[in-house]
């Protein structure tokens, strides 16, 4: 299990491009921390997410 934002997920030897781009994140609209440790977007293809990851996925959201 992953857990991300707080929710556990089954996910398995997924990148993690893999897994935002399927579940709807603009990537140039996010910031991500694995495990306490903000990972380079220029990462997210090589980050392989594994059992007891702590996810944390944070969106930038304009108003007014």
């Amino acid at each position: 299990m992953v857990y991300i934002n707080g929710s556990s997920i089954d996910v398995a030897a997924i990148t993690l491009k893999d897994y935002l781009l399927k579940n709807g994140y603009s990537i140039s609209k996010i910031v991500v921390e694995i495990n306490n440790k903000i990972i380079s977007k220029a990462n997210y293809e090589n980050v392989i997410l594994s059992s007891g990851d702590v996810v944390e996925i944070v969106s930038f959201v304009g108003g007014g």
